[in-house]
């Protein structure tokens, strides 16, 4: 690993109302120890999976809009409000890295267009692929060793079966990077031997992967599909 922990700088806190330190999960965080070189940030929409994840982007140097730290663009809502009230502590530092913000990969394969640079991107213009596609060129292509990935819900273009393919990528290069995902998919979290951080309690824990909403609900879908669906739409 590189990232060995995250702290929360709580005496530049001016107040505990104000986004994102209103953010039930933010506002708990003291210290955040990563003791796997996979770890999961999983939790609700607006439990501050994303908003913590972009603030370490921030303080890696990479580009809050996504990308690495060459990428210079913006996009709106991508100024890592939280990134000045943490601190990362590293063995050793490591610049290399990956920035995914799915939201705004558009204009991110826009920026790349802008550049006419497609080697790290299989080799054309990331709009002349599927977003599928495009995703899995950037994983397969501008993916390496000794860096650290970050990426906020990479699932949101793949298939199953691609979600399943991009686990072993992540088996490919796990030895050597360094991966921090946010993430809804129960496919993505079951990758062997992850940590996986809960964004639904407060202060944020450790979960195992059979405890988590994701699985069980999921689990419990397939387990009984029609009931679930009488109780919905009953």
């Amino acid at each position: 690993m590189f990232l060995r922990k995250l702290t929360l700088l709580k005496d530049i806190v001016s107040s505990e109302e104000e986004y994102p330190f209103s953010i039930p999960s933010i506002r708990s965080v003291d210290t955040l120890t990563f003791r796997s070189n996979v770890t999961f940030f999983v939790g609700e929409n607006g439990s501050g999976k994303s908003t913590l994840l972009e603030a370490i982007a921030y303080c890696c140097g990479f580009n809050t809009a996504g990308g690495g730290r060459n990428n210079t663009y913006n996009v709106p809502s991508s100024e890592a409000v939280l990134g000045e009230y943490i601190r990362l502590s590293w063995s050793p530092k490591v610049t290399n890295g990956f920035f995914l913000r799915s939201e705004s990969f558009f204009e991110f394969a826009s920026h790349i267009d802008s550049l006419g640079v497609y080697k790290p991107y299989g080799g054309k213009s990331l709009h002349h692929q599927s977003h599928g596609e495009s995703f899995f060129s950037l994983f397969l292509n501008r993916f390496g060793a000794r860096g650290i990935y970050l990426l906020d819900e990479p699932e949101a273009a793949l298939s199953p079966a691609r979600q399943l393919a991009f686990l072993q990528i992540l088996k490919e290069l796990e030895s050597q990077s360094q991966f921090i995902i946010a993430t809804h998919s129960p496919i993505i979290m079951a990758f062997p031997g992850a940590q996986i951080l809960n964004f639904d309690s407060c202060p944020i824990e450790e979960i195992e992967y059979e405890s988590t909403d994701h699985y069980l609900i999921t689990k419990g879908f397939f387990d009984n599909k029609e009931l679930y669906l009488r109780k919905l739409f009953e």
